[in-house]
């Protein structure tokens, strides 16, 4: 038995769905290269889009920049030609003042001119003369000092006096304000302890003190450390005379010689007021701390608080009466808390007064 084959035709399934699967994929490829070459095709019109707007941005900047600076160029050029232009006239005005300006004539002087003249000058002198006169008599000065920058400072000491007495203490405590630098410096050659900051100070307060005295006051200036000795040799227990200008200022500038050094005996300082006759009336006490030392001498090397105070009442037992005020000028010293009081209480006492100045004073 045979079988019948079976008849070939283009429209069976299978050929159908080959034609439509191979269709499906040309069309789908067309799609995709399509869609990406629109999609390329927007980024780069987006991309030069922006660099256009960039440009066309710098090229505004550029030819506002530009015409800026042409109308600076064409200011400045104004200005220039402003300026030149008012040379022209400065020199033409220049020139036509000088053309125009005449010699001034100077005015004449006659005979009687110049005799008044004399006569004014004359008498202006004689008035000078007189006046001179009346100042030396009345309110002469022997010695002068101003302070740094021509200061006065309102102390409320009294400078008066027909006796004057100055006691400069010069222990070698004076030569500095701090224990440790005293120590320092007391070591050190004598010039070196004569330039001490302190030291100066006390100096310039003499200084200071002498140049407020009067004409025709007696007076004298003892330094006092151990012992206490006239600063002019040879003039222990007699006044001095202000009037004696040379001999004055000789005995101030002695004690820029001296050297401070050793301790510190108020008691031998007080013992002089007694052995000057008349008694001084004003005394002037420069120091800086208790004593170390009494009448008896020391008892060892160290001096406690207590026998400091003890060694200042001693002193102040010296002082003979009726009491001359004592104007105490206390320059600073650390390690002594007592001092102040004890000096502020002497100077209330006597009906003197009390300073502790500014490192800077006078």
């Amino acid at each position: 038995m045979t079988l019948k084959r079976r008849p070939f035709s283009v429209f069976t399934l299978s050929f159908l769905d080959v034609m439509c699967c191979g269709f499906g994929a040309v069309v789908l490829l067309f799609m995709i290269l399509k869609h990406e070459a629109i999609v390329q095709d927007e980024v780069a019109a987006v991309d030069l889009s922006a660099e256009i707007d960039a440009l066309q941005s710098q090229i505004a900047a550029a030819r506002d920049s530009t015409a800026s600076a042409r109308a600076q160029a064409l200011s400045i050029d104004e200005q220039i030609a402003q300026l030149v232009a008012d040379s022209a006239s400065a020199r033409e005005l220049l020139a036509q003042a000088k053309s125009e300006r005449k010699p001034r004539e100077a005015p004449a002087i006659t005979a009687r001119d110049v005799a008044a003249l004399k006569a004014a000058l004359k008498k202006l002198e004689t008035e000078k003369q007189q006046l001179m006169s009346q100042l030396n008599e009345q309110s002469r000065q022997v010695r002068q000092f101003v302070g740094q920058g021509n200061r006065e400072y309102l102390t409320g000491i009294k400078t008066s006096g027909r006796h004057v007495l100055i006691l400069l203490d010069n222990s070698a405590s004076m030569l500095d304000s701090s224990i440790v630098n005293v120590l320092r410096r007391r070591n050190m050659d004598d010039a070196a302890k004569r330039r001490s900051e302190k030291w100066l100070q006390a100096l310039d307060t003499v200084d200071w003190i002498t140049a407020r005295l009067q004409p025709g006051t007696q007076y004298q200036i003892y330094t006092f450390n151990t012992e206490a000795r006239p600063a002019l040799a040879g003039s222990a227990g007699r006044w001095l005379d202000v009037n004696d200008a040379k001999q004055f200022n000789e005995t101030v500038m002695k004690l820029k010689t001296t050297v401070p050094e050793g301790g510190s005996n108020l008691s031998r300082a007080m013992q002089v007021l007694a052995q000057l006759n008349p008694r001084p009336d004003n005394v002037f006490l420069i120091t800086d701390g208790l004593p170390t030392q009494g009448l008896r001498g020391p008892r060892g090397k160290r001096v406690s608080g207590a026998q400091r105070s003890f060694y200042f009442e001693e002193a102040v037992q010296q002082i003979p009466t009726p009491l001359a005020p004592f104007n105490v000028i206390l320059l600073p010293m650390e390690g002594d808390p007592m001092a102040a009081w004890a000096y502020w209480s002497m100077a209330m006492y006597t009906r003197g007064a009390f300073l502790t100045p500014a490192y800077d004073w006078p």
